[in-house]
């Protein structure tokens, strides 16, 4: 059973040895990210899935990475599994998602579970959880699930954004905003895909699965919007769903 969701963005900027002389600028975003992931801790969850889209689907992902890419020597360990073999490496999700753990307890147990960027598709997970036994479902025992969804918005908001200016921008973060500010899943299961690829917006398929583990629950959730800016001329959102 999903008990406890915090949705937060993947930039690498949020990264303060990423974004150098920029840091300051998201101080508040970082904040609000880790009030989300301290309110995940203290549901009680038996299990945080971390939620986020790369070039298909996999519950493989690599444990480390790094974000050398970035011009930065620095590595995170997401401590989520101890898989050894024919891993999938980190996407800038779980990058993002593994330094916002980084100085978390192990406890709950950790799993990390990447959704195909394209499709939408969601693997099969072996074991306690996993879609069919899987994100929001009962799981072994009921498992009490708390879920990190990492994914931005549109990146259309500015004529300096990375997919420059797009007056439906707007709107379309402000609809998303509403919907995680008060768990509206149908919205979030119903963004359009094409209108999501024309605005390079990054998040849908981790929202959609979050959408979906609500959705059959059989709970119902207190939500909270944390923040929901546009800074760099894209869509950045930090919300908390808690089971009731």
């Amino acid at each position: 059973m999903l008990i406890a969701a915090a949705v937060v963005p993947h930039p690498p900027v949020l990264v303060p040895e990423v974004a150098q002389g920029l840091s300051s600028d998201l101080d508040t975003l970082r904040a609000a990210c880790d009030m989300a992931v301290d309110r995940l801790y203290a549901a009680g969850a038996d299990e945080l899935l971390i939620v986020g889209a790369g070039p298909g689907p996999s519950s493989r992902v690599a444990i480390q990475g790094g974000f050398h890419g970035y011009g930065v020597d620095l590595d995170v360990d997401g401590q989520w599994g101890s898989v050894t073999e024919r891993l999938v490496p980190m996407t800038l999700p779980f990058l993002i998602a593994a330094w916002l753990l980084r100085d978390r307890p192990a406890e709950p147990v950790r799993r990390a579970l990447m959704v195909d960027e394209r499709t939408g598709e969601v693997p099969a997970v072996s074991g306690g959880g996993g879609p069919g036994s899987g994100p929001g479902g009962e799981g072994e025992r009921g498992t009490r699930q708390a879920m990190l969804v990492l994914g931005d918005g549109t990146a259309s908001r500015t004529p300096q954004a990375p997919g420059h200016f797009d007056e439906r921008a707007e709107p379309y973060d402000a609809a998303v905003a509403r919907a995680l500010a008060t768990a509206d899943t149908a919205t979030l299961a119903e963004l359009d895909p094409e209108l999501s690829r024309g605005l390079h917006v990054a998040g849908v398929p981790a929202w959609k699965v979050l959408a979906d583990a609500a959705a059959t629950s059989g709970v119902e959730y207190d939500a909270e919007l944390l923040y929901s800016e546009a800074p760099y001329g894209v869509g950045y959102f930090v919300a908390t769903w808690l089971a009731r």
